[in-house]
Formats: C-alpha cells, sequence, structure tokens
C-alpha cells in the first residue's frame, strides 16, 4: 500500500515535525500514533518517516531512507482572478497535475469585490495547494504568487508564453508545444475571457496565442484542460 505524504514543516538533520492545523488534520481526523510511517518531503528529498512524538499541534518523525518522488513540471500558470470557489478547484487540480507555480491575475472581467479579495485568500490559496500535493505524493507545492496586474504579469519571463484565446482559430495549443522546451507560461483568462485590449497586450509583449477548440469553456475547465495537455506534452 503507498503511504501517505506530508510536506514537512520543519527539518532539522533526520528528524522533521509538522504543526499547526496541518498536524492538527493528522492528529485528530487521521488519528495518528507513535510507530505509524508516512513518506516525509522534506523539500529535496522525500523520506520514510516514522512518528515518534504527538503533541496537540505538532507530530514528530525520525527520518529515514529516501524514496522515489516526481518533480513540478516547468510549467507557470497564470490565471485570471475568477469566482473563488472555482478558481480553488483549478487551482487544487493544476496541482495535482504538476504546476511548479501558479500566479493570479487581476483582469478586466475580474470582479472588483473578487480583485480586493485576492490578497487576503493567497494564504487560502496555499493551504490547498499544499493539501494537493501531499495528495498526489509532491514532493513539494506549486508557488502561489501574490496577485498581479495583467501588464505585469506580460512582462514576466519564460521559453515558450502562451496565452489561451478563444478568438484564435488557427492555433491550437497542441500546436505550439512540440518543440518546447525551458518554463513554459500559460495564461487562462477570467470568466468572459480576456478583452481585445488584453490580448493586444499579450501580442505586443511576444505571447502567442492558441486555442483548446471550438468548445467554449469555464475558466476552471480551460485551466485544467490546458494544463493537463502542456504537462502531457513536457512528458512526452
Amino acid at each position: 500500500m503507498t503511504r501517505r505524504r506530508w510536506i514537512a514543516d520543519e527539518v532539522s538533520d533526520n528528524h522533521a515535525a509538522i504543526t499547526g492545523d496541518h498536524a492538527d488534520h493528522l492528529i485528530r481526523v487521521l488519528r495518528a500514533r507513535v510507530g505509524q510511517e508516512f513518506d516525509i518531503a522534506t523539500g529535496a528529498l522525500v523520506r520514510r518517516g516514522r512518528i515518534v512524538s504527538i503533541r496537540a499541534t505538532r507530530v514528530e518523525f525520525e527520518l529515514g531512507e529516501a524514496v522515489p518522488a516526481a518533480s513540478p513540471v516547468n510549467v507557470t500558470l497564470l490565471l485570471a482572478v475568477f469566482k473563488f470557489d472555482r478558481m480553488e478547484w483549478a487551482i487544487e487540480k493544476c496541482t495535482e497535475l504538476g504546476v511548479a507555480r501558479i500566479v493570479p491575475v487581476v483582469a478586466r472581467r475580474t470582479d472588483a469585490h473578487l480583485a480586493a479579495a485576492s490578497a487576503k485568500r493567497a494564504d487560502r490559496w496555499r493551504r490547498l495547494a499544499l493539501q494537493a500535493s501531499e495528495q498526489s505524493c509532491r514532493a513539494t507545492p506549486p508557488e502561489i504568487a501574490a496577485a498581479v496586474k495583467l501588464k505585469a504579469a506580460t512582462s514576466l519571463p519564460g521559453a515558450r508564453r502562451i496565452v489561451l484565446a478563444e478568438s484564435e482559430n488557427q492555433t491550437q495549443l497542441r500546436d505550439v508545444l512540440s518543440s518546447a522546451e525551458g518554463e513554459i507560461l500559460l495564461a487562462v483568462g477570467p470568466e468572459g475571457g480576456w478583452t481585445e485590449d488584453e490580448l493586444q497586450l499579450f501580442q505586443t509583449a511576444g505571447w502567442m496565442s492558441a486555442s483548446l477548440g471550438p468548445t467554449i469553456l469555464r475558466a476552471e475547465t480551460a485551466a485544467i484542460a490546458a494544463t493537463a495537455i502542456v504537462i502531457s506534452a513536457l512528458d512526452g
């Protein structure tokens, strides 16, 4: 049976600990007990860990041998801010698929109250990404950046920068990935899509446009589908 994985909050030599709410879930929900073994991600490595101490908000492990761990894929997802429940679904699933970084973007069609509240949601997004990383046996969670405005987002560097555009009817996403190397930046718009002037901003900054096909997808569906296509191409 595959051991459940936890990402350590503290690491020192051959010992690690998870703390706070992170530990509370293991203690109260999963009923942890001394002697149980789990896979513990310690940053660069994943090691077998045996529980040696349980306290109110702290579980300590003795670390043993290293175990195999998949690395995140060199993909940054620029995700326009949209309804938080659906956006959180996209963050969770794209984390499971293996993205290395997620950058929330305030777009023209992002509701003003969502844009204003996005800074306060960052910690929750990071917790969700941590939980999804442990569930999918990642060694590290993706970086969840602070929300940025679109102009700043378009200037982010990458070997290949792709914006999904409903208006694109010539180029499919899979067609621009055949020789992809280095970091890929993938930008997914909000509900209603990018505006024409936003797409022009991407074009001026040197981004290429691509489509997922004629079907109009919800923002969260587009993010998950596009991420899966990109990661599949890179793994192939």
